[in-house]
């Protein structure tokens, strides 16, 4: 297994704050960043959001996700990555391509998120507060090792968890 090869899943609920962790452990990482959302959109132009195209969503996601394996040994996914089963496939992509596999999951509070989707501009989620709430109900927290960020407070905070992270990973590493 190469020490750098990873397959880092960012998981959580919607409005929680994972494409901003998702971004900056892209930057920090070197990596390539593929997001479901964006996934979803360019296989449905007008999502609706049925647990057929939820699979085919994930499965193209979890596609790019080995190519970019493949091509720069370092990818992020951004998804809710809301039940076991989708974590577990993503766990074997990372197998499958001899990488390591890290799971981060971002939470935040409630009264936060409803503040934050309702703030959303030119996102492309389509999740709006209903949504944060069904899947809330739905949402199979990871019985595994993972990292977990609190998205709670400001972005200068989380910076801060994901330099931890990182540190971490890097000194898995070396």
């Amino acid at each position: 297994m190469s020490e750098r090869k990873r397959l880092v899943v960012v998981c959580g609920l919607p409005g929680t704050g994972k494409t901003t962790v998702a971004s900056d452990l892209t930057k920090r990482l070197e990596a390539d960043l593929v997001r479901t959302d964006v996934v979803r959109k360019d296989r449905f132009p007008d999502p609706e959001y049925t647990e057929t195209e939820t699979q085919a969503t994930y499965e193209a996601t979890l596609a790019r996700a080995s190519r970019a394996l493949e091509r720069d040994d370092v990818a992020v996914v951004d998804g809710t990555f809301r039940r076991e089963p989708l974590r577990e496939r993503a766990r074997a992509v990372a197998e499958d391509a001899d990488a390591r596999f890290e799971l981060v999951r971002v939470e935040c509070d409630t009264s936060v998120v409803r503040t934050r989707i309702a703030e959303r501009e030119g996102d492309e989620s389509d999740a709006d507060f209903a949504v944060y709430e069904l899947l809330e109900s739905e949402f199979e927290p990871p019985a595994e090792p993972h990292y977990r960020v609190d998205n709670s407070g400001s972005l200068g905070e989380t910076r801060r968890q994901l330099a931890a992270i990182c540190e971490t990973l890097e000194a898995r590493v070396s």
